[in-house]
């Protein structure tokens, strides 16, 4: 019997501590992707913590999408370990994350509009190169993130505008973040593909109106993330 979950000591964010118990649980009893944890009853009593500071480890747990919790029915692993990104830089991703969306929007807006007015046949072709890439990931059971990548570097380069093409690739790394963050969350793969769709649609239909707004909905579905529904520092701790 491990004895991973053993009482801790308190401190500030006392949830980071259960993460580390949660972290040696899983690893020291060989867990793996769709196995259980405990309830969190159970946890808190074999910590000797909260009930509130393991309900807020595992939302922690929830928006790096390593657990899912089903209503009424338990915690599950997603991943067969709990590597957890330090709660620091989830903080300060937290604290970007709504800059970078709005950048995305309105640059992201344009380019799609731009696209529709200026593609060409092999413009066409990149971008639906890309989705059949993001369709192929999705279906062996990734979230398509390269299909992702590439399907809006087509959009860009379809745009054919230098300078919009140059900002894109100055917030390349938070553009990523926040690909990564909005396609892990359940559903939203797929979800996502079926956007990208649309886009495509209006851009070789040449509606530039429609492929703009058909992005907007697209960019404000990616702003949907449960990391920006979670508090780091709760009161009830």
């Amino acid at each position: 019997m491990t004895d991973a979950l053993r009482p801790v000591a308190a401190k500030p964010r006392l949830y980071e501590q259960v993460l580390d118990s949660l972290r040696s649980y899983v690893a020291e009893g060989g867990l793996g992707a769709g196995d259980r944890l405990p309830p969190e009853r159970d946890l808190a009593a074999r910590l000797g913590v909260s009930r509130a500071s393991v309900k807020q480890a595992i939302v922690v747990l929830e928006v790096q999408g390593l657990v899912e919790a089903r209503h009424g029915g338990g915690t599950y692993l997603v991943r067969d370990t709990l590597d957890v990104e330090p709660v620091e830089q989830l903080v300060e991703r937290r604290r970007r994350l709504p800059d970078v969306l709005d950048a995305r929007e309105a640059l992201e807006t344009k380019l799609a509009e731009l696209a529709a007015e200026r593609r060409t046949d092999e413009d066409l072709v990149a971008i639906r190169s890309a989705l059949a890439r993001m369709a192929t990931e999705i279906e062996d059971g990734a979230h398509g993130v390269e299909g992702d990548r590439l399907f809006h570097a087509a959009v860009t380069g379809a745009a054919h505008s230098g300078i919009l093409a140059e900002f894109m690739r100055s917030i390349a790394d938070q553009i990523a973040e926040s690909r990564n963050e909005s396609l892990r969350q359940p559903g939203r793969p797929p979800r996502s593909h079926a956007q990208h769709l649309a886009i495509l649609e209006a851009i070789e239909a040449r509606q530039p109106k429609k492929a703009a707004a058909a992005m907007r909905r697209h960019v404000r579905t990616v702003a949907k993330v449960r990391l920006l529904d979670w508090d780091p520092e709760p009161d009830n701790e």
